[in-house]
């Protein structure tokens, strides 16, 4: 498959429009339409629908769009790691969840890059199923994540242990509660797909609960804004004790128990099955790995 030609066909339906994706490729509208032309020749099939309004993807032109992000992905990844060879600085490209990255992760890429100065360090934080995404396609080649996918083309290593905990404020929340309260409480929750949110369903289901029982009265993708949520009364959550380690010892929010329910769960580095790490990605894994507390 030619990718410049599919380059024309993914920036043209970005851009909705053949006249503003050939000024965008620095192409001429009849240059580009030949191309787009092409690209359906070789793969026998009819990619868009043209309009006076723009273009529109067929069921086909929206399988090969899908494909089309991917590889093109690849494609400047593999360039990007390329150049980074030829660099005299080596570098760290890395995705976490959130859960780590935005609060003890930094400090341990802050310890490792005074053994290393030399080291670029780039990081990305996005919840754990949006890690496991951009390590597959090669966007990232380290992940820290919050639960292992248990899937063919991912492995892991177990870095540290953590737990979930359901919290509320101080000033009023009881300090434990039974299965049956815990569904009339209001609760307010991680986003959908993130590992959070997956070990809380996991450990419900366990009891036979389906998280549509609970009462939650919203969502929110950052641990930070749920705290603030909470510390505000509006609710009560589950969090990792990772997260929540200076206000629980401030005391500005408590653990409520729950009756015959734990959530405990591992975090792990990931990576790609079949990718070869680098040696300082090697190191740094290692430092992550090793390390008696898993992060600082």
């Amino acid at each position: 498959m030619n990718l410049e030609y599919l380059k024309s066909f993914y920036i043209t339906v970005k851009c909705n429009s053949i006249s503003k994706a050939a000024k965008n490729l620095h192409l001429t509208q009849p240059g580009l339409s030949m191309q787009l032309q092409n690209l359906e020749k070789e793969l026998g099939v009819n990619l868009l629908i043209r309009s006076n309004k723009g273009v529109k993807l067929t069921e086909e032109g929206k399988v090969v769009f899908d494909y089309a992000h991917t590889l093109l992905s690849i494609q400047g990844n593999i360039e990007r790691d390329l150049k980074n060879l030829q660099q005299d600085k080596p570098k760290l490209i890395m995705g976490s969840c959130k859960s780590v990255g935005e609060y003890a992760l930094p400090c341990s890429i802050y310890t490792f890059k005074q053994l290393h100065n030399e080291v670029e360090i780039h990081m990305e934080v996005n919840n754990s199923t949006e890690v496991i995404e951009k390590l597959r396609k090669h966007t990232i080649n380290i992940g820290i994540i919050q639960f292992d996918p248990k899937v063919d083309d991912i492995i892991t290593q177990t870095i540290v242990s953590d737990e979930l905990i359901l919290v509320g404020t101080c000033c009023d929340s009881p300090k434990q509660i039974s299965i049956e309260e815990l569904k009339k409480i209001p609760l307010i929750l991680r986003e959908k797909n993130s590992g959070t949110r997956y070990l809380i369903e996991k450990a419900l289901q366990k009891k036979g609960i389906d998280i549509k029982e609970l009462n939650v009265i919203y969502d929110l993708n950052s641990p930070e804004a749920i705290k603030s949520s909470i510390l505000a009364g509006k609710g009560f959550s589950f969090l990792p004790k990772l997260v929540i380690q200076q206000e629980l010892k401030e005391h500005w929010i408590q653990q409520v128990i729950v009756d015959d329910l734990t959530i405990p769960f591992d975090y792990y580095v990931a990576s790609r099955k079949k990718y070869t790490f680098s040696q300082y990605e090697q190191m740094f894994v290692d430092f992550i790995v090793s390390s008696k507390r898993g992060f600082c």
